[in-house]
């Protein structure tokens, strides 16, 4: 096995360990929280008879570890117990939410991933003129913006005032690609406008910090065009930060969409988990919080194997 299939393996095994560790705080955060559990979910006018049966069914009875390890073995087979409120299982409650909100991450995404880096890549060229001190204020802007709030001025503006597109992003199975693409315009927007901002800089940084570089003198003493020098000899150097930075941004798109869904009352898991917390549903929070931190935690160990793979330096560590 070569350094660089060991040192992805240990980067993995890392990642693994991590998912363990936050699986523990997740699980043993519930049993921390003050009160019974069985009563915080029936409400004070439940009789003893009904929370000892709730207790029963919850298994509060046993350890809390011979609990946890239970529920981490049924977790690891897509098995997350059954929903307190509904009384359907988790899984089968999240798999349709997990796949709406994969949708509208993928929807920013293909959007925000390129116009980030053609915006990075210009404002870099065209560095300290008008248009990069116009890019500069406006991603200053969206980043200083709460998303919640940025929502609520799209909503202002292409919804209310306009009816461009819909405030409410409710979806149905008779959709169609274009009415779904439609429906989710807003949402989308205003995750692209809050993921692009981070991208762009990070990418401007990166090549700004190259262009100081003996190489790129190099070239320009040679004659080659700035737009040449940036793409051609800069940017190649430039994809290790680039890659780590898009990959976080695109663990925020999944992971912190629940402030988005929760304002368009877009159906996902972000908005399953504002409602499971409400309604005290345990098993879905548990369930949507690990489903989180496993795509953020896997998505920033993706960031990792490819700025080793884009990076000889990393791949050969002295």
């Amino acid at each position: 096995m070569g350094k660089l299939s060991r040192l992805i393996l240990k980067r993995l095994g890392l990642g693994l360990i991590t998912i363990l560790v936050v699986s523990v705080l997740i699980f043993f955060a519930v049993e921390l929280l003050p009160g019974d559990i069985a009563e915080s979910v029936l409400g004070q006018g439940a009789t003893e008879e009904t929370v000892a049966a709730m207790r029963e069914q919850l298994g509060l009875g046993r350890p809390a570890v011979v609990r946890y390890f239970e529920w981490l073995g049924g977790a690891v087979q897509g098995d997350f117990g059954v929903s307190l409120v509904s009384g359907e299982r988790v899984s089968a409650a999240i798999s349709d939410r997990f796949v709406n909100t994969l949708f509208l991450a993928s929807y920013a995404a293909v959007i925000a991933v390129p116009i980030s880096i053609i915006l990075g890549v210009f404002t870099a060229l065209y560095r300290n003129t008008i248009f990069d001190r116009v890019a500069n204020v406006a991603t200053l802007s969206t980043i200083s913006s709460p998303e919640f709030f940025l929502g609520y001025i799209l909503i202002l503006f292409l919804a209310v005032r306009t009816s461009m597109f819909p405030a409410i992003s409710s979806l149905s199975g008779s959709m169609s690609f274009a009415d779904l693409l439609q429906r989710t315009f807003l949402p989308m927007l205003t995750l692209v406008l809050v993921v692009t901002a981070h991208m762009m800089r990070m990418t401007r940084a990166a090549i700004i910090n190259l262009l100081a570089s003996p190489y790129i003198e190099m070239a320009r003493l040679k004659g080659t065009p700035p737009w040449k020098v940036i793409v051609k000899h800069a940017l190649p150097n430039a994809w290790a930060p680039i890659i780590n930075v898009v990959a976080l941004n695109l663990a925020y798109l999944i992971t912190g969409v629940v402030l988005v869904e929760v304002v368009f009352v877009y159906p996902g898991i972000g908005q399953l988990l504002v409602d499971a917390v409400a309604k005290r549903d345990f098993p879905v929070v548990q369930a949507c919080c690990l489903i989180f931190a496993a795509t953020f935690i896997l998505l920033n160990l993706a960031a990792d194997v490819g700025a080793i793979l884009t990076n000889p330096r990393l791949r050969h560590p002295k």
